[in-house]
């Protein structure tokens, strides 16, 4: 068998409908398109999905789910993917060179997900919690920069209390409207 001698199966391939080629062809006169109106017309289609004013089904069901446009933002890393790299210091940079995470992540996570038997070292890798007690059984160490604390902002001082001798004033003026 040859590369020029293959042919489709019999009867897998049709011609295409010459539409408008005279009455013999059954696709004449009309070419399909019925008489007059604007279906008839060239450029005559809605759009898919028009209803003739009424409410488009895909706009009247609500609306369900949400697309996060961060999720691709953070790349997993499994354990078992550690496992068959060759550096054992392991970086985003690396990880990006290796191909196990995409060109855009913009940062890293490893799973639990694989053995780890050898030691690795990660520089600002986020970690779970069972990737890390692997890696750690494992004698390897993981390296995350804290990110610097917001300042705190000063709390607001109380009102202070007034002084003295405004509040014996007030208490002088109710006696002598008392009085009055």
């Amino acid at each position: 068998m040859r590369l020029n001698a293959l042919k489709p199966a019999p009867g897998a391939k049709q011609d295409r409908h010459r539409v408008g080629r005279g009455v013999g062809s059954g696709w004449g006169k009309t070419a399909g398109r019925g008489h007059k109106g604007q279906r008839a017309r060239s450029g005559g289609f809605h759009k898919v999905g028009f209803e003739g004013g009424q409410m488009p089904l895909h706009r009247r069901l609500p609306k369900r789910g949400f697309n996060s446009p961060t999720r691709d933002d953070v790349a997993e890393v499994r354990t078992g993917e550690l496992q068959l790299m060759k550096a054992a210091e392991i970086d985003l940079a690396v990880l990006k060179a290796e191909g196990i995470v995409p060109r855009k992540a913009l940062a890293a996570k490893v799973i639990l997900s694989g053995k780890l038997e050898r030691k690795v070292s990660l520089k600002e890798i986020l970690v779970t919690k069972g990737a890390r007690s692997m890696i750690e059984a494992a004698g390897g160490t993981i390296q995350i920069t804290p990110k610097p604390e917001a300042p705190k902002k000063p709390k607001k001082e109380k009102k202070k209390a007034k002084p003295e001798a405004e509040e014996g004033a007030k208490d002088a003026k109710g006696a002598e409207g008392a009085k009055a």
